[in-house]
């Protein structure tokens, strides 16, 4: 246990004990979190409604993404995933400096998937597959592909936000980490936050393979 340590239990006045405030914020997150699937899950029934739609259109789209940046980025959250992890137990332990360095650890692998998804963006515009009045496609299922960009440019880009947010909530936690904020009696937040970034990342997990996989065989 590092020394030093400020952590304190801070009851709400309007909870009874801290274990009826745990169990409160608990469920508070995970009301959240289904809201958020939800919400995301609207975006995926549309997917399939519309890829049975446009077969051929949305196998022809997954050509044009990069299986590899996408990997990495899969590789990535992953990562972040597990270093995520090693933080909630790093203050649980109250372990002040292993906490901040996998903080750290995480803010930089989101940080890197940010960037590498900046970088298809760029790519996509470069090749004028960009939804709106700047879209450019000669080839065949002209439609197809327009329909898949979309749901690609709205689903990635919802996860993105997800991940900026996610960033901030991070450096957050960062500066009370540093201030030796969190530790065995107090360590909701951190807890909490990792919740919401073990969804985001699995919100890609299942993004990965139906925006850069299924269909690239055909």
């Amino acid at each position: 246990m590092s020394s030093g340590d400020k952590s304190t239990a801070v009851l709400s006045r309007h909870f009874e004990d801290l274990d009826q405030q745990k169990s409160a914020v608990t469920l508070g997150i995970w009301v959240f979190l289904v809201t958020e699937i939800m919400m995301f899950g609207g975006l995926f029934a549309g997917y399939v409604v519309y890829r049975n739609r446009y077969a051929a259109g949305f196998a022809e789209g997954s050509h044009h993404l990069d299986v590899l940046l996408g990997g990495i980025n899969t590789a990535i959250l992953i990562a972040s995933s597990l270093t995520m992890a090693m933080a909630v137990f790093s203050a649980q332990t109250a372990r002040r400096r292993a906490l901040v360095a996998f903080l750290i650890l995480t803010m930089v692998f989101g940080a890197a998937f940010l960037g590498i998804k900046a970088v298809e963006y760029g790519h996509k515009a470069h090749e004028h597959l960009i939804p709106g009045s700047h879209f450019h496609y000669e080839g065949a299922h002209r439609t197809g592909i327009y329909v898949f960009i979309s749901f690609y440019f709205a689903m990635t880009g919802l996860h993105a936000l997800h991940m900026i947010i996610g960033l901030g909530v991070m450096a957050v936690l960062l500066v009370k980490a540093l201030r030796g904020r969190y530790g065995a009696r107090n360590y909701m937040q951190v807890e909490v936050a990792g919740l919401y970034w073990h969804f985001v990342d699995i919100v890609w997990i299942f993004l990965f393979p139906l925006l850069y996989l299924i269909g690239r065989h055909v």
